[in-house]
Protein backbone atom coordinates (compact mmCIF):
# COMPACT_ATOMS: atom_id res chain seq x y z
CA UNK A 1 0.00 0.00 0.00
CA UNK A 2 2.92 2.37 -0.69
CA UNK A 3 1.97 5.91 -1.66
CA UNK A 4 3.94 7.36 -4.60
CA UNK A 5 4.02 11.08 -5.41
CA UNK A 6 5.27 12.23 -8.81
CA UNK A 7 5.83 15.88 -8.12
CA UNK A 8 6.04 19.06 -10.18
CA UNK A 9 6.33 17.80 -13.77
CA UNK A 10 4.95 19.44 -16.93
CA UNK A 11 2.07 17.04 -17.51
CA UNK A 12 0.65 16.27 -20.96
CA UNK A 13 -2.64 14.42 -20.58
CA UNK A 14 -5.03 15.34 -23.42
CA UNK A 15 -7.84 13.18 -22.03
CA UNK A 16 -7.88 15.40 -18.93
CA UNK A 17 -7.14 18.72 -20.68
CA UNK A 18 -3.61 19.01 -19.34
CA UNK A 19 -1.25 20.50 -21.90
CA UNK A 20 2.03 21.11 -20.12
CA UNK A 21 0.72 22.42 -16.81
CA UNK A 22 2.69 21.71 -13.66
CA UNK A 23 0.74 18.98 -11.91
CA UNK A 24 1.30 16.37 -9.21
CA UNK A 25 0.34 12.73 -9.74
CA UNK A 26 -0.42 10.41 -6.83
CA UNK A 27 -0.23 6.63 -7.24
CA UNK A 28 -1.04 3.64 -5.09
CA UNK A 29 -1.41 -0.10 -5.85
CA UNK A 30 -0.70 0.40 -9.55
CA UNK A 31 -3.34 3.10 -10.03
CA UNK A 32 -3.50 6.89 -10.15
CA UNK A 33 -5.45 8.15 -7.15
CA UNK A 34 -6.85 11.45 -5.93
CA UNK A 35 -4.59 13.45 -3.61
CA UNK A 36 -4.88 11.84 -0.17
CA UNK A 37 -5.75 13.61 3.05
CA UNK A 38 -3.16 16.06 4.30
CA UNK A 39 -2.18 13.79 7.19
CA UNK A 40 -1.04 10.97 4.88
CA UNK A 41 2.53 11.30 3.68
CA UNK A 42 3.96 9.62 0.54
CA UNK A 43 6.35 6.74 1.04
CA UNK A 44 8.11 7.63 -2.23
CA UNK A 45 8.56 11.00 -3.93
CA UNK A 46 9.97 11.52 -7.41
CA UNK A 47 10.73 15.14 -8.24
CA UNK A 48 9.86 15.71 -11.92
CA UNK A 49 10.43 19.46 -11.87
CA UNK A 50 11.41 20.68 -15.32
CA UNK A 51 10.60 17.31 -16.92
CA UNK A 52 7.85 16.33 -19.37
CA UNK A 53 5.34 13.80 -18.03
CA UNK A 54 3.05 11.67 -20.23
CA UNK A 55 1.07 8.44 -19.83
CA UNK A 56 2.90 5.27 -20.91
CA UNK A 57 3.02 4.75 -24.67
CA UNK A 58 0.59 2.38 -26.42
CA UNK A 59 1.51 0.57 -29.63
CA UNK A 60 -1.84 -0.60 -30.95
CA UNK A 61 -0.48 -2.33 -34.06
CA UNK A 62 2.72 -4.36 -34.10
CA UNK A 63 3.89 -7.94 -34.68
CA UNK A 64 5.65 -9.30 -31.60
CA UNK A 65 4.24 -12.79 -30.95
CA UNK A 66 2.74 -15.86 -32.57
CA UNK A 67 3.76 -18.26 -35.34
CA UNK A 68 4.53 -15.68 -38.03
CA UNK A 69 6.92 -13.81 -35.74
CA UNK A 70 8.75 -16.97 -34.70
CA UNK A 71 8.99 -18.06 -38.34
CA UNK A 72 10.51 -14.69 -39.24
CA UNK A 73 13.08 -15.02 -36.46
CA UNK A 74 14.14 -18.40 -37.80
CA UNK A 75 14.29 -17.43 -41.47
CA UNK A 76 16.50 -14.35 -40.86
CA UNK A 77 19.68 -15.68 -39.15
CA UNK A 78 21.76 -13.15 -41.11
CA UNK A 79 19.67 -10.37 -39.55
CA UNK A 80 20.50 -11.67 -36.08
CA UNK A 81 24.21 -12.02 -36.82
CA UNK A 82 24.50 -8.37 -37.90
CA UNK A 83 22.43 -6.87 -35.09
CA UNK A 84 23.24 -5.86 -31.56
CA UNK A 85 22.46 -8.16 -28.66
CA UNK A 86 20.85 -7.52 -25.31
CA UNK A 87 23.25 -8.70 -22.64
CA UNK A 88 22.23 -10.61 -19.56
CA UNK A 89 22.42 -8.56 -16.37
CA UNK A 90 21.41 -9.02 -12.75
CA UNK A 91 17.86 -7.96 -13.70
CA UNK A 92 17.51 -8.91 -17.39
CA UNK A 93 17.73 -11.94 -19.63
CA UNK A 94 19.83 -11.95 -22.79
CA UNK A 95 18.17 -11.35 -26.15
CA UNK A 96 18.74 -10.68 -29.82
CA UNK A 97 17.70 -7.65 -31.85
CA UNK A 98 17.51 -7.20 -35.62
CA UNK A 99 14.23 -6.43 -37.36
CA UNK A 100 12.44 -9.14 -35.34
CA UNK A 101 13.76 -8.99 -31.76
CA UNK A 102 13.46 -11.90 -29.38
CA UNK A 103 10.70 -11.89 -26.77
CA UNK A 104 12.78 -10.57 -23.89
CA UNK A 105 14.49 -7.94 -26.04
CA UNK A 106 11.09 -6.78 -27.32
CA UNK A 107 9.80 -6.11 -23.81
CA UNK A 108 12.98 -4.41 -22.65
CA UNK A 109 13.19 -2.14 -25.70
CA UNK A 110 9.55 -1.10 -25.54
CA UNK A 111 10.01 -0.17 -21.88
CA UNK A 112 13.22 1.68 -22.67
CA UNK A 113 11.32 3.72 -25.24
CA UNK A 114 8.60 4.64 -22.75
CA UNK A 115 5.94 2.23 -24.02
CA UNK A 116 4.00 0.17 -21.50
CA UNK A 117 1.34 -1.52 -23.70
CA UNK A 118 1.46 -3.25 -27.10
CA UNK A 119 -0.97 -5.28 -29.21
CA UNK A 120 0.06 -7.93 -31.70
CA UNK A 121 -2.02 -7.35 -34.79
CA UNK A 122 -2.66 -10.80 -36.29
CA UNK A 123 -2.89 -14.13 -34.49
CA UNK A 124 -4.78 -17.16 -35.84
CA UNK A 125 -7.02 -18.42 -33.04
CA UNK A 126 -5.66 -21.93 -33.57
CA UNK A 127 -2.24 -20.51 -32.55
CA UNK A 128 -3.51 -18.53 -29.57
CA UNK A 129 -1.64 -20.67 -27.03
CA UNK A 130 1.60 -20.05 -28.90
CA UNK A 131 1.06 -16.27 -28.72
CA UNK A 132 0.18 -16.36 -25.02
CA UNK A 133 3.31 -18.40 -24.29
CA UNK A 134 5.43 -15.77 -26.03
CA UNK A 135 3.63 -13.02 -24.13
CA UNK A 136 4.69 -14.72 -20.91
CA UNK A 137 8.30 -14.24 -22.06
CA UNK A 138 7.76 -10.59 -23.08
CA UNK A 139 8.45 -8.52 -19.95
CA UNK A 140 7.64 -4.97 -18.86
CA UNK A 141 4.55 -4.32 -20.98
CA UNK A 142 0.85 -5.13 -20.95
CA UNK A 143 -0.15 -6.91 -24.15
CA UNK A 144 -2.98 -8.40 -26.16
CA UNK A 145 -3.66 -9.56 -29.69
CA UNK A 146 -6.26 -9.33 -32.43
CA UNK A 147 -7.82 -12.55 -33.70
CA UNK A 148 -7.73 -13.28 -37.44
CA UNK A 149 -11.27 -13.72 -38.81
CA UNK A 150 -11.43 -12.34 -42.35
CA UNK A 151 -10.88 -15.73 -44.00
CA UNK A 152 -12.39 -18.02 -41.37
CA UNK A 153 -14.48 -20.75 -43.01
CA UNK A 154 -17.17 -20.82 -40.33
CA UNK A 155 -17.60 -17.04 -40.56
CA UNK A 156 -17.89 -17.08 -44.34
CA UNK A 157 -20.47 -19.89 -44.15
CA UNK A 158 -22.55 -17.96 -41.61
CA UNK A 159 -22.49 -14.88 -43.88
CA UNK A 160 -23.31 -16.96 -46.97
CA UNK A 161 -26.25 -18.59 -45.17
CA UNK A 162 -27.46 -15.21 -43.93
CA UNK A 163 -27.36 -16.12 -40.25
CA UNK A 164 -26.22 -12.90 -38.52
CA UNK A 165 -27.02 -14.17 -35.02
CA UNK A 166 -24.89 -17.27 -35.53
CA UNK A 167 -22.12 -15.06 -36.93
CA UNK A 168 -22.26 -12.79 -33.88
CA UNK A 169 -22.26 -15.72 -31.47
CA UNK A 170 -19.30 -17.34 -33.22
CA UNK A 171 -17.26 -14.10 -33.08
CA UNK A 172 -17.98 -13.88 -29.35
CA UNK A 173 -17.05 -17.52 -28.85
CA UNK A 174 -13.87 -17.19 -30.94
CA UNK A 175 -12.59 -14.14 -29.05
CA UNK A 176 -13.37 -15.80 -25.72
CA UNK A 177 -11.74 -19.08 -26.76
CA UNK A 178 -8.53 -17.40 -27.96
CA UNK A 179 -8.44 -14.90 -25.09
CA UNK A 180 -8.07 -12.29 -27.83
CA UNK A 181 -8.96 -8.62 -27.86
CA UNK A 182 -10.60 -7.73 -31.19
CA UNK A 183 -11.54 -9.12 -34.62
CA UNK A 184 -8.85 -8.69 -37.26
CA UNK A 185 -9.53 -8.82 -40.99
CA UNK A 186 -6.54 -9.35 -43.29
CA UNK A 187 -7.23 -9.20 -47.02
CA UNK A 188 -10.75 -10.55 -46.32
CA UNK A 189 -11.57 -13.37 -48.72
CA UNK A 190 -8.28 -12.89 -50.59
CA UNK A 191 -6.21 -15.19 -48.38
CA UNK A 192 -8.77 -17.96 -48.88
CA UNK A 193 -8.52 -17.52 -52.67
CA UNK A 194 -4.73 -17.69 -52.31
CA UNK A 195 -5.09 -21.08 -50.63
CA UNK A 196 -7.18 -22.53 -53.45
CA UNK A 197 -5.64 -20.97 -56.58
CA UNK A 198 -2.04 -20.65 -57.70
CA UNK A 199 -1.05 -17.02 -57.06
CA UNK A 200 -4.72 -16.33 -56.31
CA UNK A 201 -6.25 -13.23 -54.71
CA UNK A 202 -9.28 -10.99 -55.00
CA UNK A 203 -9.13 -7.88 -57.12
CA UNK A 204 -11.91 -5.89 -55.47
CA UNK A 205 -14.12 -6.09 -52.42
CA UNK A 206 -17.04 -7.12 -54.65
CA UNK A 207 -15.32 -10.17 -56.15
CA UNK A 208 -16.94 -13.43 -55.07
CA UNK A 209 -14.83 -15.87 -53.04
CA UNK A 210 -15.27 -19.25 -54.68
CA UNK A 211 -16.70 -22.16 -52.63
CA UNK A 212 -18.29 -19.69 -50.19
CA UNK A 213 -20.26 -17.36 -52.44
CA UNK A 214 -19.44 -14.26 -50.39
CA UNK A 215 -17.57 -11.06 -51.18
CA UNK A 216 -15.02 -9.15 -49.09
CA UNK A 217 -17.60 -6.38 -48.75
CA UNK A 218 -20.04 -8.80 -47.13
CA UNK A 219 -17.32 -10.09 -44.80
CA UNK A 220 -16.38 -6.55 -43.73
CA UNK A 221 -19.92 -5.31 -43.19
CA UNK A 222 -21.07 -8.54 -41.52
CA UNK A 223 -18.25 -8.67 -38.99
CA UNK A 224 -18.41 -4.91 -38.38
CA UNK A 225 -22.12 -5.09 -37.55
CA UNK A 226 -21.79 -8.20 -35.37
CA UNK A 227 -18.79 -6.79 -33.50
CA UNK A 228 -20.64 -3.56 -32.77
CA UNK A 229 -23.61 -5.51 -31.42
CA UNK A 230 -21.22 -7.41 -29.13
CA UNK A 231 -20.18 -3.98 -27.76
CA UNK A 232 -16.50 -4.84 -28.17
CA UNK A 233 -14.12 -2.14 -26.91
CA UNK A 234 -12.31 -2.26 -30.28
CA UNK A 235 -14.87 -3.53 -32.78
CA UNK A 236 -12.97 -4.32 -35.99
CA UNK A 237 -9.35 -3.89 -37.14
CA UNK A 238 -8.97 -4.02 -40.94
CA UNK A 239 -6.00 -4.74 -43.21
CA UNK A 240 -7.62 -3.89 -46.55
CA UNK A 241 -7.46 -5.92 -49.73
CA UNK A 242 -4.81 -5.15 -52.37
CA UNK A 243 -2.16 -3.96 -49.92
CA UNK A 244 0.82 -2.37 -51.63
CA UNK A 245 -0.63 -2.35 -55.17
CA UNK A 246 -0.82 0.76 -57.35
CA UNK A 247 -4.35 2.14 -57.47
CA UNK A 248 -5.40 0.46 -54.23
CA UNK A 249 -6.80 3.68 -52.71
CA UNK A 250 -10.11 2.87 -54.44
CA UNK A 251 -10.28 -0.47 -52.58
CA UNK A 252 -9.53 1.35 -49.32
CA UNK A 253 -12.29 3.88 -49.93
CA UNK A 254 -14.80 1.12 -50.67
CA UNK A 255 -13.71 -0.70 -47.50
CA UNK A 256 -14.48 2.41 -45.46
CA UNK A 257 -17.92 2.61 -47.07
CA UNK A 258 -18.51 -1.10 -46.39
CA UNK A 259 -18.49 -0.36 -42.65
CA UNK A 260 -21.93 1.19 -43.19
CA UNK A 261 -21.45 3.62 -40.31
CA UNK A 262 -20.17 1.07 -37.81
CA UNK A 263 -16.87 1.74 -36.06
CA UNK A 264 -13.83 0.46 -37.91
CA UNK A 265 -10.07 0.92 -37.70
CA UNK A 266 -8.09 0.87 -40.95
CA UNK A 267 -4.58 -0.23 -40.14
CA UNK A 268 -1.21 0.65 -41.74
CA UNK A 269 -3.17 2.88 -44.10
CA UNK A 270 0.01 4.12 -45.78
CA UNK A 271 0.20 0.80 -47.61
CA UNK A 272 -3.37 1.28 -48.89
CA UNK A 273 -3.21 4.86 -50.23
CA UNK A 274 -1.61 4.47 -53.67
CA UNK A 275 -2.51 5.80 -57.07
CA UNK A 276 -1.32 4.46 -60.40
CA UNK A 277 -2.16 1.22 -62.14
CA UNK A 278 -1.05 -2.14 -63.50
CA UNK A 279 1.94 -2.39 -61.16
CA UNK A 280 3.55 0.46 -63.12
CA UNK A 281 6.19 2.23 -61.02
CA UNK A 282 6.10 5.26 -63.30
CA UNK A 283 2.48 6.01 -62.36
CA UNK A 284 2.85 5.16 -58.67
CA UNK A 285 1.79 8.14 -56.55
CA UNK A 286 -0.07 9.33 -53.47
CA UNK A 287 -3.84 9.31 -53.12
CA UNK A 288 -3.94 10.31 -49.47
CA UNK A 289 -6.02 13.45 -50.04
CA UNK A 290 -9.32 11.83 -51.14
CA UNK A 291 -9.02 9.19 -48.41
CA UNK A 292 -8.18 11.78 -45.75
CA UNK A 293 -11.14 13.86 -46.89
CA UNK A 294 -13.42 10.84 -46.39
CA UNK A 295 -11.99 10.02 -42.96
CA UNK A 296 -12.22 13.67 -41.91
CA UNK A 297 -15.92 13.53 -42.74
CA UNK A 298 -16.73 10.16 -41.12
CA UNK A 299 -15.97 9.92 -37.42
CA UNK A 300 -16.70 6.17 -37.27
CA UNK A 301 -13.29 5.56 -38.90
CA UNK A 302 -9.88 5.63 -37.22
CA UNK A 303 -6.48 4.78 -38.70
CA UNK A 304 -2.90 3.98 -37.85
CA UNK A 305 -0.26 4.94 -40.37
CA UNK A 306 2.29 2.14 -40.91
CA UNK A 307 5.09 4.63 -41.56
CA UNK A 308 7.95 3.40 -43.76
CA UNK A 309 11.51 4.22 -42.64
CA UNK A 310 14.49 3.68 -44.91
CA UNK A 311 16.60 0.64 -44.19
CA UNK A 312 16.38 -3.14 -44.01
CA UNK A 313 13.56 -4.94 -42.27
CA UNK A 314 11.33 -8.01 -42.48
CA UNK A 315 7.87 -8.01 -43.99
CA UNK A 316 5.52 -10.33 -42.11
CA UNK A 317 1.81 -10.45 -42.58
CA UNK A 318 -1.28 -12.60 -42.39
CA UNK A 319 -1.65 -11.75 -46.09
CA UNK A 320 -0.19 -14.83 -47.85
CA UNK A 321 -0.44 -13.47 -51.41
CA UNK A 322 1.34 -10.28 -50.38
CA UNK A 323 4.35 -12.26 -49.17
CA UNK A 324 4.54 -13.97 -52.55
CA UNK A 325 4.21 -10.61 -54.35
CA UNK A 326 7.11 -9.12 -52.38
CA UNK A 327 9.23 -12.21 -53.05
CA UNK A 328 8.70 -11.73 -56.79
CA UNK A 329 9.38 -7.99 -56.68
CA UNK A 330 12.57 -8.14 -54.62
CA UNK A 331 13.85 -11.61 -55.50
CA UNK A 332 14.34 -12.45 -51.84
CA UNK A 333 13.69 -15.65 -49.97
CA UNK A 334 10.12 -16.18 -48.97
CA UNK A 335 8.02 -18.10 -46.46
CA UNK A 336 4.33 -18.89 -46.67
CA UNK A 337 2.08 -20.87 -44.34
CA UNK A 338 -1.62 -21.59 -44.07
CA UNK A 339 -3.61 -22.19 -40.91
CA UNK A 340 -6.42 -24.68 -41.46
CA UNK A 341 -9.87 -23.10 -41.77
CA UNK A 342 -8.62 -19.75 -40.50
CA UNK A 343 -5.75 -17.77 -41.98
CA UNK A 344 -2.36 -17.67 -43.68
CA UNK A 345 0.86 -15.69 -43.59
CA UNK A 346 3.71 -14.51 -45.79
CA UNK A 347 7.21 -13.43 -44.76
CA UNK A 348 9.99 -11.86 -46.86
CA UNK A 349 13.02 -9.63 -46.21
CA UNK A 350 12.75 -6.11 -47.61
CA UNK A 351 15.00 -3.05 -47.83
CA UNK A 352 13.52 0.42 -48.22
CA UNK A 353 15.87 2.66 -50.23
CA UNK A 354 15.70 6.45 -50.12
CA UNK A 355 16.58 6.69 -53.83
CA UNK A 356 13.76 4.36 -54.89
CA UNK A 357 10.78 6.30 -56.19
CA UNK A 358 8.28 3.78 -54.81
CA UNK A 359 9.94 3.59 -51.39
CA UNK A 360 10.24 7.38 -51.23
CA UNK A 361 6.54 7.69 -52.00
CA UNK A 362 5.75 5.21 -49.24
CA UNK A 363 7.77 7.30 -46.78
CA UNK A 364 6.05 10.52 -47.90
CA UNK A 365 2.54 9.03 -47.95
CA UNK A 366 2.82 8.06 -44.29
CA UNK A 367 3.76 11.61 -43.31
CA UNK A 368 0.97 13.01 -45.48
CA UNK A 369 -1.52 11.00 -43.42
CA UNK A 370 -0.27 12.40 -40.13
CA UNK A 371 -0.35 15.94 -41.44
CA UNK A 372 -3.57 15.92 -43.50
CA UNK A 373 -5.87 14.24 -40.99
CA UNK A 374 -7.50 17.00 -38.99
CA UNK A 375 -8.26 15.15 -35.76
CA UNK A 376 -5.18 13.73 -33.97
CA UNK A 377 -7.52 11.55 -31.86
CA UNK A 378 -8.22 9.41 -34.92
CA UNK A 379 -4.68 8.84 -36.25
CA UNK A 380 -2.22 6.60 -34.41
CA UNK A 381 1.55 6.31 -34.73
CA UNK A 382 2.71 2.95 -36.11
CA UNK A 383 5.33 1.46 -38.38
CA UNK A 384 3.40 -1.81 -38.61
CA UNK A 385 6.49 -3.14 -36.81
CA UNK A 386 8.52 -4.58 -38.43
CA UNK A 387 6.88 -4.17 -41.86
CA UNK A 388 7.52 -0.46 -42.36
CA UNK A 389 10.35 -0.33 -39.86
CA UNK A 390 11.08 -0.99 -36.21
CA UNK A 391 9.03 0.51 -33.37
CA UNK A 392 12.40 1.90 -32.25
CA UNK A 393 12.03 4.44 -35.07
CA UNK A 394 9.11 6.22 -33.38
CA UNK A 395 11.34 9.05 -32.08
CA UNK A 396 12.50 9.73 -35.65
CA UNK A 397 8.88 9.98 -36.80
CA UNK A 398 8.14 12.35 -33.91
CA UNK A 399 10.93 14.65 -35.02
CA UNK A 400 9.62 14.60 -38.61
CA UNK A 401 6.21 15.64 -37.33
CA UNK A 402 7.39 18.30 -34.86
CA UNK A 403 10.16 19.88 -36.94
CA UNK A 404 9.09 21.07 -40.40
CA UNK A 405 12.64 22.22 -41.26
CA UNK A 406 13.99 18.72 -40.56
CA UNK A 407 11.13 17.26 -42.60
CA UNK A 408 11.95 19.43 -45.60
CA UNK A 409 15.66 18.64 -45.28
CA UNK A 410 14.88 14.92 -45.31
CA UNK A 411 12.46 15.41 -48.22
CA UNK A 412 15.29 16.84 -50.32
CA UNK A 413 17.33 13.66 -49.75
CA UNK A 414 14.79 11.21 -51.19
CA UNK A 415 13.81 10.57 -54.81
CA UNK A 416 13.39 13.98 -56.55
CA UNK A 417 9.91 13.14 -57.87
CA UNK A 418 8.60 13.27 -54.31
CA UNK A 419 9.73 16.86 -53.77
CA UNK A 420 7.99 17.85 -57.01
CA UNK A 421 4.75 15.91 -56.59
CA UNK A 422 4.04 15.35 -52.88
CA UNK A 423 2.08 17.90 -50.88
CA UNK A 424 4.62 17.49 -48.07
CA UNK A 425 6.74 20.41 -49.25
CA UNK A 426 3.80 22.79 -48.88
CA UNK A 427 2.70 21.65 -45.40
CA UNK A 428 3.96 23.82 -42.56
CA UNK A 429 2.07 22.03 -39.80
CA UNK A 430 4.12 20.96 -36.79
CA UNK A 431 2.77 18.66 -34.12
CA UNK A 432 2.77 19.89 -30.54
CA UNK A 433 3.81 17.78 -27.55
CA UNK A 434 0.12 17.46 -26.70
CA UNK A 435 -0.65 16.10 -30.16
CA UNK A 436 2.26 13.65 -29.95
CA UNK A 437 0.83 12.48 -26.64
CA UNK A 438 -2.54 12.03 -28.36
CA UNK A 439 -1.32 9.90 -31.28
CA UNK A 440 0.95 7.71 -29.13
CA UNK A 441 -1.10 7.40 -25.93
CA UNK A 442 -4.49 9.03 -25.45
CA UNK A 443 -5.78 8.31 -28.96
CA UNK A 444 -4.90 4.61 -29.15
CA UNK A 445 -6.33 4.08 -25.65
CA UNK A 446 -9.63 5.67 -26.69
CA UNK A 447 -9.75 3.75 -29.99
CA UNK A 448 -9.08 0.50 -28.13
CA UNK A 449 -11.68 1.27 -25.47
CA UNK A 450 -9.07 1.05 -22.70
CA UNK A 451 -10.60 3.29 -20.06
CA UNK A 452 -7.67 2.97 -17.64
CA UNK A 453 -4.90 3.70 -20.15
CA UNK A 454 -3.67 6.68 -22.13
CA UNK A 455 -4.39 9.20 -19.37
CA UNK A 456 -3.31 10.11 -15.83
CA UNK A 457 -6.66 10.81 -14.21
CA UNK A 458 -7.98 9.09 -11.10
CA UNK A 459 -8.36 5.36 -11.73
CA UNK A 460 -5.88 5.20 -14.58
CA UNK A 461 -3.14 2.59 -14.68
CA UNK A 462 -0.06 4.10 -13.06
CA UNK A 463 1.93 3.83 -16.30
CA UNK A 464 3.97 7.02 -16.77
CA UNK A 465 6.83 8.12 -19.00
CA UNK A 466 9.00 11.09 -18.04
CA UNK A 467 11.23 12.86 -20.56
CA UNK A 468 13.97 15.46 -20.30
CA UNK A 469 13.06 18.36 -22.62
CA UNK A 470 15.33 18.75 -25.65
CA UNK A 471 15.21 20.91 -28.77
CA UNK A 472 15.90 17.79 -30.84
CA UNK A 473 12.70 15.81 -30.27
CA UNK A 474 14.22 12.61 -31.62
CA UNK A 475 16.83 12.66 -28.87
CA UNK A 476 14.20 13.60 -26.31
CA UNK A 477 11.95 10.63 -27.09
CA UNK A 478 14.71 8.08 -27.64
CA UNK A 479 15.72 7.95 -23.99
CA UNK A 480 13.12 8.70 -21.30
CA UNK A 481 14.48 9.85 -17.96
CA UNK A 482 12.11 7.54 -16.07
CA UNK A 483 9.50 4.96 -16.97
CA UNK A 484 6.92 3.94 -14.37
CA UNK A 485 4.90 0.74 -14.84
CA UNK A 486 2.02 -0.04 -12.47
CA UNK A 487 3.34 2.51 -9.99
CA UNK A 488 6.93 1.22 -9.95
CA UNK A 489 9.98 2.80 -11.56
CA UNK A 490 11.18 0.21 -14.07
CA UNK A 491 13.55 2.40 -16.13
CA UNK A 492 15.87 5.03 -14.68
CA UNK A 493 17.95 6.93 -17.26
CA UNK A 494 18.23 3.89 -19.53
CA UNK A 495 18.87 1.44 -16.70
CA UNK A 496 16.22 -1.29 -16.51
CA UNK A 497 15.51 -1.77 -12.82
CA UNK A 498 12.56 -4.12 -12.52
CA UNK A 499 11.53 -6.10 -15.64
CA UNK A 500 8.43 -7.75 -14.20
CA UNK A 501 5.75 -9.09 -16.53
CA UNK A 502 2.72 -7.05 -17.41
CA UNK A 503 -0.87 -8.17 -17.88
CA UNK A 504 -2.62 -9.90 -20.79
CA UNK A 505 -5.62 -7.89 -22.02
CA UNK A 506 -8.55 -9.75 -23.60
CA UNK A 507 -12.33 -9.70 -23.92
CA UNK A 508 -15.05 -12.18 -22.99
CA UNK A 509 -18.17 -10.80 -24.68
CA UNK A 510 -21.63 -12.09 -23.96
CA UNK A 511 -22.94 -14.40 -26.70
CA UNK A 512 -25.51 -17.12 -27.26
CA UNK A 513 -23.82 -20.27 -25.94
CA UNK A 514 -26.36 -22.34 -27.84
CA UNK A 515 -24.11 -21.94 -30.87
CA UNK A 516 -21.46 -24.18 -29.29
CA UNK A 517 -23.25 -27.38 -30.35
CA UNK A 518 -23.08 -26.29 -33.98
CA UNK A 519 -19.43 -25.20 -33.62
CA UNK A 520 -18.57 -28.56 -32.03
CA UNK A 521 -20.07 -30.43 -34.98
CA UNK A 522 -18.06 -28.21 -37.32
CA UNK A 523 -14.83 -28.94 -35.45
CA UNK A 524 -15.35 -32.68 -35.37
CA UNK A 525 -15.98 -32.67 -39.12
CA UNK A 526 -13.20 -30.37 -40.34
CA UNK A 527 -10.52 -29.52 -37.73
CA UNK A 528 -7.45 -31.53 -36.80
CA UNK A 529 -7.93 -30.48 -33.16
CA UNK A 530 -10.82 -31.53 -30.95
CA UNK A 531 -13.36 -28.89 -30.01
CA UNK A 532 -12.76 -29.30 -26.28
CA UNK A 533 -9.00 -28.71 -26.68
CA UNK A 534 -9.36 -25.47 -28.65
CA UNK A 535 -10.27 -22.78 -26.06
CA UNK A 536 -7.62 -21.14 -23.88
CA UNK A 537 -8.63 -20.85 -20.24
CA UNK A 538 -7.68 -17.99 -17.92
CA UNK A 539 -5.37 -20.18 -15.84
CA UNK A 540 -3.17 -20.57 -18.95
CA UNK A 541 -2.35 -16.84 -18.81
CA UNK A 542 0.18 -15.46 -16.37
CA UNK A 543 -1.62 -12.20 -15.51
CA UNK A 544 -5.10 -12.29 -17.10
CA UNK A 545 -6.90 -8.95 -17.29
CA UNK A 546 -10.33 -9.01 -18.99
CA UNK A 547 -11.63 -5.75 -20.47
CA UNK A 548 -15.35 -4.96 -20.32
CA UNK A 549 -17.49 -5.17 -23.44
CA UNK A 550 -19.78 -2.18 -22.94
CA UNK A 551 -19.03 0.12 -25.84
CA UNK A 552 -22.04 1.33 -27.78
CA UNK A 553 -21.71 1.70 -31.55
CA UNK A 554 -21.51 5.14 -33.12
CA UNK A 555 -24.63 4.64 -35.24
Amino acid sequence: MSLFLLKGGYVYDPANDLDGQVHDIWMRDGRVIAPPDDHERPTQILDASGLVVMPGGIDMHCHIAGPKVNAARKMRPEDKRRSETVSRTATTRSGTMGSVPSTFATGYKYAGLGYTTAFDAAVPPLAARHAHEEFEDTPCIDKGFYVLMGNNHYIMRAIQEQEPERLKAFIGWLLTSARGYAPKLVNPGGVEVWKTKQAGNVGSIDEVVEHFGVTPRQIISGIAKASSELKLPHPIHIHCNNLGLPGNFETTLETMKALEGHRGHITHIQFHSYGGGDADEETFCSRVQPLADYVNGHDNITIDVGQVLFGETTSMTGDGPLGYFLHNVYGTKWFSADTEMEAGCGIAPIKYRDKSMVHSWQWAIGLEWYLLLQDPWRVVMSTDHPNGGSFLAYPQIIRLLMDSAFRRETLRSVHPDILKNSVLASIDREYTLGEICTITRAGPARILGLKNKGHLGVGADADVTIYSPHENKQLMFELPRYVIKSGKIIVDDGDLREPSNGRTLFVTPEFDHGVEENISEWFEQFYSIRFRNYPVSDHYLENPSPVACDRENLT
